[in-house]
């Protein structure tokens, strides 16, 4: 790891100090950041899992009732019931705080159930299948604002995870051979002025005693 290029001076030591002391407790509160966001992503994973054995659950059973339908009233029949089906999705955005960061994802309301169609020829199991589907759709939702939610966490789990390795493996390791290195050059700077002070010592004592012998 190459050391800055910078003087070897104590200001520039105390500024080295001071610096690795701040990068060595940003990292450690950016390795807590990541440690807490891997565990939420973790737990929204989980939802999302349940939600995808939930929604095989009511497909496998929404279709096939979707087919005995078909069979028992006939597609222009379905066609015509299924004009008269409308419902209005209210969907908004919405902040939701996970591990003490806010993250934006969509928040859609299914409205109630309602009859939009007269029971006069219609399929014996019409509303059993509206409510299969209207079921599925509402977990649909549901999945896509915890995808969502999935989605930002991992994207802000790498961009904690890039400030960790930055921190851990390039600033801290320089920033402790630049402290290093200069404490090395002034240590080397002080033995040589001490050199020198003793070397000057010697002459004047020199200087002292051939005097008196003169």
């Amino acid at each position: 790891m190459a050391k800055l290029n910078i003087a070897p001076t104590k200001s520039n030591l105390l500024a080295m100090k001071e610096q690795l002391a701040v990068s060595q407790n940003g990292y450690d509160l950016l390795e807590q950041k990541r440690e807490i966001l891997v565990q939420e992503l973790m737990k929204m994973v989980e939802k999302v899992r349940l939600l995808e054995r939930e929604l095989d659950e009511v497909t496998a059973t929404a279709y096939p009732a979707f087919k005995r339908m078909l069979m028992a009233a006939g597609s222009d029949q379905v066609k015509r019931i299924a004009k008269n089906v409308h419902y209005d999705f209210a969907m908004q955005e919405k902040s939701v705080a996970i591990g003490g960061m806010s993250f934006d994802t969509i928040d859609v309301t299914v409205p109630p159930q309602k009859l939009f169609y007269s029971l006069i020829g219609t399929y014996a199991n019409t509303d059993d299948v509206i409510a299969k589907f209207f079921k599925l759709l509402s977990l649909l939702t549901q999945m896509a604002s915890v995808r969502t939610i999935v989605w930002r966490l991992a994207e802000e789990v790498k961009k904690t995870q890039r400030r960790v390795n930055a921190l851990d493996k390039l600033v801290i390791p320089q920033t402790k051979e630049t402290k290093i290195y200069i404490e090395n050059a002034l240590e080397e700077k002080e033995r040589e002025n001490v050199f020198v002070l003793k070397a000057l010592k010697k002459k004047n004592e020199r200087r002292q005693t051939e005097g008196e012998k003169l």
